[in-house]
């Protein structure tokens, strides 16, 4: 194989169209941009979202919502996870040491999704309903 020899795959390079080639092209007269109208002339362009002068949508409709500077600050949790870590007491650098969640979280909130194995002490760390039951009948209790 020869670099001079490559070529690509058959197929898979469209040929270009050739427009304004005559009525038997298919793309003759008007070159497939119909009659008249700025999008038939010449540098008749215009920016995304322009509607002919009157009010873009995007500028129409409300802007709502807020999006906080420092990112994520909340962080969801699985139960189960918990049974990953060797420490007994759990909170919220332990979590990050062992890199169960991210280091700019501020806070954590564990669900009572899967089961949980071991006895644990929960410290500053939200939990819901499920997920409290889960860490007192495993013999764990919930701190802060």
């Amino acid at each position: 194989m020869y670099l001079n020899t490559l070529k690509p795959a058959p197929g898979s390079k469209p040929s270009a169209k050739r427009v304004g080639r005559g009525i038997g092209s298919g793309l003759g007269k008007t070159s497939g941009r119909g009659h008249k109208g700025q999008r038939a002339r010449a540098g008749g362009f215009h920016k995304l979202g322009f509607e002919g002068g009157q009010t873009p949508l995007q500028r129409r409709l409300p802007k709502f919502g807020f999006t906080p500077l420092d990112g994520l600050s909340t962080q969801v949790l699985r139960l189960d996870a918990l049974n990953k870590l060797t420490v007994d007491v759990i909170d919220l650098q332990v979590l990050k040491d062992a890199r169960l969640i991210k280091g700019s979280v501020k806070e954590v909130k564990l669900i009572a999704t899967g089961t949980l194995e071991k006895a644990v002490r929960v410290k500053a760390i939200k939990l819901t309903k499920g997920a409290r039951a889960a860490i007192e009948a495993a013999g764990g209790s919930v701190e802060g």
